[in-house]
């Protein structure tokens, strides 16, 4: 009998096992109350319980008014104490790219000067390669469905092909982590044509990467038939990857990275930790239910009018439409209250590339969503704090009009956000030198051992 048949066979047995599963391991939710239990590690009021410290960079959705009150902000964002609309400008303003830029920041703890941002990039483009014959002997076989199960494969499988893998002095985790950089554009597209190829029978397209091109660059050179890009696509791409690069300590996947690397674990067995988190729907893959969601709209609402978008919301919100979650994808933070500023400076670009894509009319649509739905969550729901719009609320949008299938979407959130779980990572290993291990209240009942033959 062949495996999967086998598998077949023995169903049901599991699923009734399941149930068992299932049922001996609900909790009381009473109990959570009655030990002020943290959910989430967070509170009530969704706000984060203090597990640590770090330089790397700070998310402010509060603060302090003059009776001693804390209130709802304008949401900030800052990597190594730098405002990220002023990281943003910088970059822009000089009409240049700036994820090479952010890295060297966020990685070092200062901004380069023209020398080192010069050589940090060519450090990066050196290392822009994978082993040889790994495309064919790792990517090539047994592709996967899913694009971070072939990342995280591919990220494993790096460690045999290194001489000091568990190795985790400062000097040789950073070597590790500035080539996993530099290879994750290539994993992940390479992942993604490969895929292509075998389950949806398209040509098989393996682009190599051109030293002289930037990160957001090359992914848009690696992904396309012809290697063809315009500017204002490969600019606003780069200005995801600097959005998305990190977002403080307690982010699901950045905190995996503390707890794993805190074990002693190598680099590649912590990065592909990280990976598994951030591929999570409530993660990494929340703008993937976002574009999805804002189809399932628009094939279900005839005109775009306040009052049937409202509508639509709201059964949303009541779990008669879409996945029936009773979730608006795209709208509210754990953090953030009044704004995400990473999806106001993304909005100010989305425009102008809704124009040049004449997706206009979406746009227009996607900004009622932004204004109509916090209105109706207020309506629905108990607050204890504003909702907004996040950055997955616009990312999706903008991955679609670039040409990036969904495939991709969470891989690319990982090939800028593991720039902070490096620098997450060389932060756990310089300063702590405890395993992180935090404490579980057992509630199960005092029983005794019964003999086989008396059960």
């Amino acid at each position: 009998m062949e495996f999967n048949e086998f598998i077949s066979s023995v169903m049901p047995k599991i699923e009734k096992l399941s149930e068992m599963a299932r049922d001996s391991t609900i909790i009381d939710n009473t109990f959570y109350y009655k030990y002020d239990v943290k959910r989430g590690l967070r509170d009530q009021r969704g706000v984060g319980v203090l597990a640590g410290l770090t330089d790397i960079s700070d998310i402010i959705g509060k603060e302090i008014d003059k009776d001693g009150k804390t209130v709802p902000c304008k949401g900030i964002l800052r990597y190594r104490g730098l405002d990220i609309n002023d990281i943003v400008h910088g970059f822009v303003s000089e009409n240049r790219f700036g994820f090479e830029e952010t890295a060297y920041l966020l990685l070092f703890g200062c901004l380069p000067n023209k020398k080192e941002l010069k050589e940090f990039t060519e450090l990066l483009c050196g290392l822009r390669s994978l082993p040889l014959s790994f495309v064919r002997d790792v990517i090539m076989k047994a592709p996967s469905v899913d694009m971070m199960n072939g990342l995280s494969r591919s990220v494993l499988t790096l460690y045999s092909y290194d001489d000091k893998a568990d190795d985790i002095s400062i000097v040789n985790v950073l070597r590790q982590c500035l080539q996993l950089i530099a290879q994750f554009p290539l994993v992940s597209v390479y992942s993604y044509q490969v895929y292509k190829y075998y389950h949806e029978e398209g040509g098989l397209v393996i682009h190599t990467p051109q030293k002289e091109l930037s990160t957001a660059e090359n992914m848009l050179h690696l992904l396309r038939a012809d290697g063809k890009y315009t500017e204002l696509e490969a600019k606003i791409l780069d200005m995801m990857l600097v959005l998305h690069a990190e977002h403080g300590g307690g982010n699901n996947s950045t905190f995996t990275t503390h707890v794993v690397t805190s074990s002693g674990a190598d680099t590649y067995s912590v990065i592909a930790a990280a990976l598994g988190s951030l591929k999570g729907p409530r993660h990494g893959g929340a703008n993937i239910k976002v574009t999805r969601m804002f189809e399932d709209m628009k094939a279900n609402i005839k005109n775009h009018t306040d009052g049937e978008v409202r509508n639509y919301l709201n059964k949303l919100l009541n779990k008669e439409a879409f996945d029936r979650s009773g979730l608006i994808y795209g709208i509210g933070h754990a953090v953030y209250s009044q704004s995400d500023p990473r999806a106001e400076i993304i909005k100010s670009y989305v425009e102008r590339l809704a124009e040049a894509k004449n997706k206009t009319e979406d746009f227009e649509l996607y900004e009622k969503i932004e204004r109509l739905a916090p209105e109706v969550i207020n309506e629905n729901r108990t607050m204890y704090k504003g909702v907004s719009a996040n950055v997955d609320f616009y990312s999706g949008f903008v991955n679609s009009m670039l040409g990036i299938p969904t495939e991709l979407f969470t891989p690319i959130f990982a090939v800028s956000r593991i720039v902070g779980w490096s620098a997450h990572r060389i932060e756990e290993l310089s300063n702590n030198g405890k395993i992180i291990r935090p404490n579980y209240k057992c509630i199960s009942e005092i029983g005794k051992y019964v003999p086989l033959n008396e059960r």
